[in-house]
Formats: structure tokens, sequence, C-alpha cells
């Protein structure tokens, strides 16, 4: 079965072919990063434009890459939600247009589920049950996977996601947007002994996790330097950013491994673009290497938003495949009201 993914929930536009029988034939991706630097930040009513700038033309490419054509699809599916209202809205218009046109089924699905699921498209790739490391620009979340469908919240962020945490940080040290790829870049060059930054709910008793204070930890901190010594140097901007990684990094992988032997597993998947972070990536597998557990990731492509995840979703879950023409968006979408697979 040859299913088509279309990915449009923010500031990326992914389309991807996905076969059952032969795996991921194509996917193609434009992000919108340089377009909303300009503004410090996604604009929603930009991200929908250009969505529908780049939607047709990124499909076109996907079916040359993959040497098939719109006739010899099965399936469309799409991102329903969570997300950007207009952004999905392009999304869902064209995959059921297309599904449509051409009397196939539309398969709608959850973007975290793509990110969760998206491990599965790597080599080697997990087997269930596993726990999942859920940390996105925009989430994190500790989840017992147990199946397609089968999700438990373990623990989460009570304020700021870890992505968003950095690109905040990243902004307070005035570094472009998107910030968060620029600090841990940064980060790779700094002492790891001039700074200490607080790990906040570290030892809160509960796999949940906040990273609000640890922003507010290196704002202080930053404004100390500068009554010291002017405008930052580019040292101190590195060494901050270094103590500001390894504090995430530190309570992202104590509350993994807590999680772990709470659910009882012994294989864990990182999943979203701060999967791509190669501290935490280091960390994971001393951290794997040590207590003797499997780590997995997606690679290193599909860790931000992408129409891989989708696709690949989505053929999972074809059996609740709908008519195309009566599509819904759900910008705001629970996790857990998913039927199991």
């Amino acid at each position: 079965m040859l299913v088509l993914g279309i990915e449009s929930s923010c500031d990326e536009t992914g389309v991807a072919l996905y076969d059952t029988e032969h795996g991921l034939l194509a996917h193609q991706l434009h992000t919108q990063m340089a377009m909303h630097a300009e503004y410090g930040g996604v604009v929603p009513e930009l991200a929908s434009r250009d969505h529908i700038r780049r939607a047709i033309p990124l499909t076109e490419a996907c079916l040359a890459e993959a040497g098939k054509t719109l006739a010899d699809l099965d399936a469309v599916a799409y991102t329903q939600g969570p997300g950007l209202g207009g952004a999905l809205m392009v999304g869902a218009s064209m995959a059921n247009a297309l599904a449509f046109g051409l009397n196939i089924p539309v398969i709608p699905v959850h973007h975290l589920e793509g990110h969760l699921l998206s491990p599965l498209l790597a080599d080697p790739k997990p087997e269930f049950p596993f726990l999942a490391l859920l940390v996105s620009g925009g989430h994190t979340q500790l989840m017992a996977v147990r199946g397609v469908g089968n999700y438990e919240i373990l623990g989460e962020t009570v304020d700021d996601a870890a992505g968003e945490a950095f690109d905040k940080t990243a902004k307070l040290l005035g570094l472009p947007y998107p910030g968060g790829p620029l600090l841990s870049k940064l980060a790779e060059s700094g002492s790891p002994d001039r700074f200490t930054l607080p790990r906040p709910m570290l030892h809160s008793g509960n796999l949940d996790m906040s990273f609000s204070g640890l922003k507010t930890a290196v704002l202080t901190l930053v404004r100390q330097q500068e009554s010291e010594q002017g405008e930052l140097d580019e040292r101190t901007r590195m060494d901050i950013c270094r103590a500001f990684q390894e504090a995430i990094v530190e309570v992202l992988v104590r509350k993994s491994l807590a999680a772990m032997k709470q659910a009882g597993m012994k294989r864990l998947v990182v999943a979203g673009g701060v999967g791509a972070n190669k501290q935490l990536r280091a960390a994971l597998d001393e951290a794997a290497a040590r207590k003797r557990f499997e780590v997995f990731y997606p690679p290193l492509a599909l860790c931000t938003d992408n129409g891989a995840m989708i696709a690949f979703a989505g053929a999972m879950r074809v059996k609740f495949a709908e008519p195309a023409g009566g599509f819904t968006i759900k910008p705001r979408w629970d996790l857990s009201s998913l039927p199991a697979v």
C-alpha cells in the first residue's frame, strides 16, 4: 500500500511517500526558518501562506523522486492536529482534494503520534513496548508506548517545553531565531566548569519537569555578567550556553532513567527536534551502556517535523481511514483520545 503523507502543522512543509512493503520511498521538506527569522518567531498567517506555495511543488518532487504518479497512491495521510489552525487547513485541504479526485481514502494523523513512531523508520528500529522521550519544540513528555495508539503519559513539563526553553534562552543571549540549534552549537565550545545552573524538579519525586525557572536563572546570570563586564563576550556566551544545555540534558536523562525503572522498560526511544541534540544523544548513549538498556533515535533528517512520520503513522492507522471530503482539523488534540490499533 502506497501512502502519501502531508505535514503542515507549523513552520515546515513536509511531503513523503511510504510503501508498506518497501518502506520510505521519498520525502521532501521545506523549512520556513529564514522567513520567520525576520520577525523573531513564527507568524501564523505567513506560515499558512507559505504552506500553500510549497505543498504542490513538494508533492510533485516527491513523486518524481520515487518514480511514482498520483495514480499509484492508495491513500493520503495528513496532520489533523495539533498545530496552527491555518497551517493545518492547508494540509487537510490538499489531502482531501487529492483523495477526492483520486477516489481514495484519507487518514487523519496526530502530529505527536507521528513523532512517537518516527524511530520505527530507523535501522535498527525498536520493538514494542518502549519508553518514549518526546522532546519537540512545544512538547516534553515521557510516555510508556505499548503499541500504536497505546500511550500512557508518565511525566511532562509543567511549563515551558525543552525546545521552548532552548529558543527563549537563545533570545536572552542575543542569538538570532531560531536560536535553539545555535545555542547547542555554541555550547560545544563552552567550558563545563565556569557556571552552574539549577536542575529544576530533579528531586521532585515524580516524573514531571519544569524549564521556565531555568530560563529565569539564565536571565539573572546574563544580567550579572553584563554588570561586571558590560556587553557579553563570546567566551561568556559559550560558557552560559554550555551550562544551560548541561542542566537540560541532566534533567532529561535522569527523568528518563527514572521513568524506565518505574515502567519496567528496557528500550528508550527519543523523538522530536531536541532529539537531534548531540550532547543529549551522547549522555543517553553513555547511560544506556552503563545501565544496559537500548536507546533508539529517528534519523537526524526526521527529527524535526516531516512528512515521512505522517506517511508512516498513516500507514499504521490505515484501518481508520475516512472517505475524502468531510475533513476537520484539531488545533488542540489530546493524544490519549486516540484509539489503539
